[in-house]
C-alpha cells in the first residue's frame, strides 16, 4: 500500500467508516485464535440511553426474579444472528415498547471478552409506551423520569454516569457520530492507530507485512489475556516492536467499531486512537526506534489527516473504552 493508501485507509478510519480485516498483525501466544461465538466464548450487551425534551429518562421496571421491581435503562444481550442496531432496536421494543434509532455510540465497556457492552444514545421514532398491564417476562412497565428524580431501586448504579454521559454529549458532542459499521470478523481484534507527534509532524505505526497497512491486534481467550482486557492486546503489539519502558503508551479510545453478526462472523473490530509518547521527552523530532522489520513509522504529510489526528488526540475525541 503507498502512502497514498495508507492516507486513504487512515481517513476511512478517522471518519469511522472502518476496513475490512484481512489478517492480524499480533496474536496470542500457542495456536491461532479460534473463532468467537455469542453465547459460547464471548458475550455482546446492548444498552440504550434516551432523553426527552422534558429532561426525562427513559427507564424500564424489570421481570427477572433477582431484580424484580427495580429499575433500569432498556438493555439486553444480543443474539447470534443480530447486528449491534437490530439489537438494540429488539431490546427497546420488547422491554419498552418502543421503535427506536441510534443517534451514536457513547461508550464500550469491557470484563475481558467474557462481557461487552455496547451503550447508545438512541431516539424513539414510533411505538406505544409499555404499561403495567402489558407486564411479561421481558419487563414490568416502562416510564419516563426527569433525570434528577430517578425510581427506586435501581437495578445498579452504573447507569447515572451513562445517563450524565449522554446529556453531556447531547449538549456538546465530545466525538463525531459513530454507528457500527457491517463488516465481517471473525474475532474480537483492534486495528490500532498508534501515533507518535513529533516538533514537525505526526507519525503512524504501520505493519509492514506484505501490504503495508494500519496493524491489527487480536484479543485472546486466554484466562491472562481475559483479565487483561482488549487494552492488553494493544499492548503486546506495542511491546512486539517497541522498548516500552521508556514510553508512554495512552489507549484513548475507539474511532470506530466493526460487526456485522450473520453467518455465524460474532466477532468485533475496534479501531483504536492511541499514544506513543516518551517518557522524558526532551526535544524529540523522531519517533521511538522500531525493534525488527515487521513494522515502521509513516510520517503523515497530508496536512488535513495532520490536523484531524490532532484535533483528535488534544480533545480526547473518540468513544471512551471502559472497564
Amino acid at each position: 500500500m503507498t502512502s497514498e493508501g495508507l492516507a486513504g485507509a487512515l481517513a476511512a478510519v478517522l471518519g469511522g467508516q472502518g476496513l475490512i480485516v484481512q489478517g492480524y498483525d499480533s496474536e496470542p501466544a500457542g495456536k491461532p485464535p479460534a473463532p468467537v461465538r455469542l453465547r459460547k466464548n464471548v458475550s455482546y450487551v446492548v444498552l440504550a440511553v434516551f432523553l426527552n425534551e422534558q429532561d426525562e429518562v427513559l427507564l424500564i421496571q424489570e421481570a427477572k426474579r433477582e431484580c424484580r421491581g427495580s429499575w433500569y435503562l432498556p438493555a439486553g444481550r444480543m443474539e447470534p444472528g443480530e447486528t449491534i442496531v437490530e439489537a438494540l432496536q429488539r431490546e427497546v421494543k420488547e422491554e419498552a415498547g418502543l421503535h427506536c434509532e441510534p443517534v451514536t455510540l457513547l461508550s464500550v465497556e469491557e470484563r475481558g471478552l467474557s462481557w461487552i457492552r455496547f451503550v447508545f444514545l438512541a431516539h424513539h421514532t414510533g411505538g406505544i409506551l409499555k404499561t403495567s398491564s402489558e407486564a411479561d417476562e421481558e419487563s414490568l412497565q416502562a416510564a419516563w423520569y426527569p433525570r434528577t428524580s430517578l425510581p427506586t431501586p435501581l437495578r445498579a448504579h452504573d447507569i447515572l454516569h451513562l445517563i450524565e454521559l449522554a446529556v453531556q454529549y447531547r449538549q456538546q458532542a465530545s466525538h463525531p457520530l459513530i454507528l457500527p459499521r457491517e463488516l465481517s470478523c471473525n474475532v474480537v481484534c483492534q486495528r490500532l492507530v498508534a501515533t507518535f507527534i513529533s516538533i514537525q509532524t505526526v507519525w503512524v505505526l504501520v505493519s509492514t507485512v506484505g501490504v503495508p497497512h494500519l496493524p491489527v491486534t487480536v484479543s485472546g481467550l486466554t484466562p491472562m489475556e481475559q483479565r487483561g482486557g482488549i487494552k492488553m492486546a494493544v499492548l503486546r503489539l506495542l511491546q512486539e516492536c517497541l522498548t516500552l519502558h521508556n514510553l508512554v503508551v495512552e489507549t484513548k479510545g475507539l474511532l470506530g467499531l466493526q460487526h456485522l453478526g450473520r453467518d455465524h462472523t460474532d466477532g468485533i473490530c475496534l479501531n483504536m486512537l492511541v499514544t506513543v509518547a516518551f517518557r522524558n521527552p526532551g526535544v524529540q523530532d523522531e519517533p521511538p526506534k522500531i525493534q525488527g522489520e515487521n513494522y515502521s513509522w509513516w510520517k503523515v504529510m497530508e496536512e488535513d489527516l495532520q490536523s484531524q489526528l490532532l484535533q483528535r488526540i488534544q480533545e480526547s475525541s473518540v468513544v471512551p473504552l471502559n472497564r
